[in-house]
């Protein structure tokens, strides 16, 4: 049974310098969906980027599906992720970082933003990077399911998340039970699926406030974000880099 389903379509946008982004969250009257903050399907060229900037109050992550990102912060972290990897920066009362992506061909991926509780926002920032050799896969009938966060993944966040990144052959098949409680979203990197009865395609996501199974379903190739999580049910202050 589906609860409060909403099919949003990201908005195109420059972020950084000079980096095309593809939003879902947060945007004029869809500023968070609890726990989850931000999501930025990018596109970043060689010479554009994401120079020094401070955050605040949350954890991030990047996922890259091509080409690779340098994350350098104030804490004496130096690290580049290359595709099918992934890094997570914890920024707790504070961290000063920058990703900027390989100098030769465009670097593709995804950020996302989860919140901290009130209680961890003064934690003491930290950084983890995961290789892609180290992410879960697992094969299924006409297609295959990366664990990015969740079952046995290395990569850690403070908060209760599932999120996994699926390819699908054409006629492929995904199905996942959810825990009690959870609530998150499916974005369409490539192609179009059949979500629960909802049809969506690239650039798409549709949200759940609570469902009992997700069925996915598709007539051609395709690749899609699953990203699930508990919410927090506290007031968010979110101000640009910052979220108090």
């Amino acid at each position: 049974m589906d609860r409060n389903i909403e099919i949003r379509q990201a908005l195109e946008m420059k972020e950084g310098v000079g980096a095309d982004v593809k939003r879902i969250m947060p945007i004029q009257g869809f500023m968070n969906f609890d726990p989850f903050l931000l999501w930025d399907h990018f596109d970043v060229k060689p010479g554009t980027g994401f120079p020094d900037h401070p955050h605040r109050g949350f954890e991030g992550l990047t996922y890259i599906f091509e080409g690779s990102m340098n994350h350098t912060d104030n804490l004496g972290n130096s690290t580049t992720v290359t595709p099918g990897g992934a890094q997570r920066f914890t920024a707790g009362r504070g961290l000063v970082h920058s990703e900027m992506p390989s100098p030769e061909g465009n670097t593709r991926g995804i950020q996302l933003w989860i919140n901290l509780p009130k209680r961890l926002k003064k934690i003491k920032p930290a950084y983890q990077q995961v290789n892609a050799v180290d992410i879960p896969e697992k094969m299924i009938d006409k297609g295959k399911v990366r664990t990015i966060v969740g079952d046995n993944s290395p990569l850690k966040l403070h908060t209760d998340v599932s999120y996994k990144d699926v390819h699908l052959e054409e006629g492929g098949s995904f199905e996942e039970n959810l825990v009690d409680g959870h609530r998150g979203f499916i974005y369409i990197v490539d192609g179009k699926v059949t979500v629960n009865d909802n049809s969506i395609g690239s650039g798409e996501a549709l949200f759940f406030d609570s469902a009992d199974t997700l069925n996915v379903s598709t007539d051609e190739s395709c690749r899609f974000m699953v990203c699930v999580g508990t919410p927090w049910n506290e007031p968010v202050v979110q101000h640009g880099p910052f979220v108090d």
